[in-house]
């Protein structure tokens, strides 16, 4: 056990701007408390960022700057690196497979970098015997990676979904209760600070979908496999949508699901209807929120902010307190040399209802070709509706669909949408009943 008399843990910090500068504040704020609870203190060595000159509201006269940190991780004399920097390739990657080839414990928040070499990364540490943490990685001040990892470890988890990214949420939300379009939220969204300029990572799916590949990983004790995850963004949500949704008796929002079928793992994010009774659907605003299922502690919810200096900060550092103390568990939960490769379930398997939105000419006999476009796929229509009639104009048309297989669904709607009937694109969001 460690003790009062233990020397500090030095760290070195890669990437000082929210998150780095909100590391290095609360560790200034709450040096006692941390103290207290590891049984020793966590001291800044080195820092290293792109700038030196900025105010970043820290004191950083007594660390070493280097303005390269890989320089910094070799050479700083750290016992831990935190990296902040982001980003799975380049100065990220690089510092972290520094620290680790010089005997450097590392804590990180980069999601990007586990996904696409989270597996590798494992296998460096664990042959070396150090530890890798990455709480802040996925979902924020949520303490999923220890829930999953520590407080289900007894349990075989069999489905994880959740809100995995703040900006998508965000929109949707204001979509929904303000009855404006994407293009116009998203603007919105971008002068308060919750979307970067270029948005794509989020409202594309992207940033989720990493997510959710560590989360499966963690889940179920495979290798991180964020190629066979199936993405789709939410820039095809129109606000009509949620006026049908709400009739429907559905809340729209954009899921990570991993889930395990008798074909293998699904690994899919994208945009579902959900039931307003579902506890996720009541999950608004910038929060997130993730649902595991275990077999034996059955349904569980984690609820918080999923970004942000100060819940990203708080997770870096809880990471930080478990190594200054000692504690070391294997970072994807299971040994590295026992992360075997997964086998990914296709999107076309997937099993479920569907909602559709179609725009066609109000003409006599259009829907009777809907159905028989559904029904020569086997596809079976749950519950229609159908606003205003304006002969040979066109009107919104409504249907969800009985639960069928994404393969038949997909012919189906290209039946329809090579109608002459047909005037735009068919809208689709699947239904998921949680």
């Amino acid at each position: 056990m460690p003790n009062a008399q233990q020397a500090p843990l030095k760290i070195a910090v890669a990437g000082l701007g929210t998150v780095g500068a909100g590391v290095l504040k609360l560790l200034e704020t709450q040096g006692s408390l941390i103290e207290q609870r590891c049984g020793r203190r966590i001291e800044v060595v080195a820092v290293s960022a792109r700038s030196k000159g900025k105010d970043r509201g820290v004191a950083l006269s007594r660390v070493q700057w280097f303005d390269d940190p890989v320089a910094m991780a070799a050479q700083s004399g750290a016992d831990l690196v935190v990296e902040l920097i982001g980003g799975s390739e380049g100065p990220a990657r690089d510092t972290v497979a520094t620290a680790l080839e010089t005997g450097r414990h590392v804590v990180t928040a980069n999601k990007a970098l586990l996904a696409i070499h989270g597996t590798e990364i494992a296998q460096k540490a664990e042959a070396r015997g150090l530890a890798v943490a990455f709480e802040a990685a996925v979902a924020g001040g949520i303490p999923i990676i220890k829930g999953l990892r520590e407080g289900l470890a007894a349990n075989s988890v069999s489905e994880i979904h959740g809100i995995l990214n703040g900006t998508c949420n965000y929109i949707l939300t204001e979509m929904r209760t303000t009855g404006r379009d994407f293009a116009d939220v998203l603007a919105d969204a971008q002068d308060l600070g919750y979307a970067e300029a270029d948005p794509s990572f989020d409202v594309d799916g992207v940033d989720a979908a990493h997510k959710l590949a560590i989360l499966a990983s963690v889940a179920f004790g495979t290798a991180v496999d964020f190629a066979s995850v199936f993405i789709e963004g939410i820039r095809q949500v129109a606000a009509v949508d949620f006026d049908y949704a709400d009739q429907l008796g559905f809340r729209i929002k954009l899921l990570g699901i991993a889930r395990r079928t008798d074909a293998g793992i699904e690994q899919r994010v994208h945009p579902c209807m959900v039931p307003k009774t579902a506890p996720i659907a009541s999950v608004d605003g910038v929060f997130n929120a993730v649902v595991a299922q275990a077999d034996f502690a059955d349904r569980v919810l984690f609820v918080g902010r999923g970004a942000g200096a100060g819940p990203t900060a708080s997770a870096v550092v809880a990471d930080l307190i478990d190594i200054a103390r000692g504690r070391s568990t294997p970072i994807f939960g299971v040994s590295a040399g026992l992360l075997g490769a997964a086998t990914p379930s296709p999107m076309e398997a997937r099993r479920g209802a569907y909602y559709v939105r179609l725009m066609v000419k109000d003409r006599p006999g259009v829907i009777a070709d809907i159905a028989a476009a559904m029904r020569d796929q086997g596809v079976s229509m749950e519950q229609f509706l159908q606003r205003g009639r304006s002969p040979d104009e066109g009107v919104p048309v409504v249907l969800t669909t009985h639960d069928t297989d994404e393969a038949s669904m997909q012919r189906a709607l290209a039946t329809i949408a090579a109608s002459d009937t047909v005037l735009e694109p068919p809208r689709m969001i699947r239904i998921e009943q949680f």
